[in-house]
């Protein structure tokens, strides 16, 4: 049964831009996902401008996941980490205490090309919020299961689901997964984990009587299995998980605690966290004025 139903908000990052799904007025978290962003579709020519890249810039409190469809980025962090990361690929970085790190185009303003793919912020359970920050990366069948059969290929990208295991490196209880359905083709999603949701990143699919489109979100009730049929060929982003509880969130910091993130805050403005061994030359200052006022996400 689907509980909730909303649409991407599109925000133009200048040179291209992203649809902010998570967090949503009306339903903040899926499990410990707090953030999820759709980048592009867009295309890119030979030479565009470096303002297109993500400077270095801090996070604490949490683990992103980088999951592209097509495109590269680049990858540095201030555990001394440098990755490439391509189709079907992941790039994990557990923030925890503190990490800084750049996304840059560098592949693509070489070669040109298209850019689509997704980007998620899965925070941390309270013990594991000041971990030691680290970096992995994780390609092919043997750290993302994948599975092909009649009109619908599936990759685990981060947990357990569908009876497979990621290696992705979790703290706690989620699924991520990537589906590709033919049309025509039906495929469940069991009642595993208290909290789930599917992103259609593209195409149209059937829910439970109801048609969702590209670019639109159903969260669903607990404790039944939910049945797709692919109107068209489409791709679909199924997460969620066990709850971790409430979480702040404010500029690129989650944490159980506002005290906390308002010592990121200092720390970042002072200079006080490290910039990325391999790209240390520029960053992204703390934003100016009053921040938006901070409520916990739950």
């Amino acid at each position: 049964m689907i509980d909730l139903v909303f649409d991407a908000r599109r925000k133009d990052l200048g040179n291209f831009e992203v649809g902010r799904v998570l967090p949503f007025h009306a339903h903040r978290m899926v499990g410990p996902f707090t953030f999820l962003d759709h980048m592009g579709p867009a295309a890119f020519d030979p030479g565009f401008a470096k303002s297109a890249d993500v400077r270095p810039h801090p996070h604490i409190g949490l683990s992103t996941l980088t999951y592209l469809f097509e495109g590269e980025i680049t990858h540095r962090d201030s555990v001394g980490s440098l990755a490439v990361i391509k189709p079907n690929e992941v790039n994990w970085m557990t923030a925890g205490s503190g990490i800084t790190h750049s996304e840059r185009f560098e592949g693509l303003r070489e070669h040109g090309g298209r850019m689509n793919g997704m980007q998620a912020w899965i925070a941390l359970p309270k013990e594991f919020e000041e971990v030691a920050p680290s970096f992995t990366h994780h390609e092919g069948p043997g750290d993302l299961p994948y599975y092909e059969n009649g009109g619908l290929k599936a990759r685990l990208i981060a947990g357990e689901a569908f009876g497979a295991k990621s290696n992705v490196p979790v703290f706690s209880p989620l699924f991520y997964v990537h589906w590709e359905l033919e049309p025509g083709v039906t495929a469940a999603l069991p009642a595993e984990y208290s909290e789930r949701a599917a992103y259609v990143a593209a195409g149209r699919v059937e829910v439970d009587g109801r048609e969702l489109v590209e670019a639109q979100m159903a969260v669903f009730a607990p404790g039944e299995t939910i049945v797709f049929k692919a109107l068209e060929r489409s791709t679909v982003m199924l997460l969620g998980g066990e709850p971790v509880g409430p979480r702040f969130i404010e500029w690129n910091f989650v944490s159980s605690s506002k005290d906390r993130i308002e010592q990121a805050k200092a720390d970042w403005k002072a200079g006080r966290m490290k910039l990325p061994d391999l790209d240390h030359d520029e960053f992204i200052p703390l934003p100016e004025g009053p921040p938006p006022p901070a409520s916990p996400m739950s």
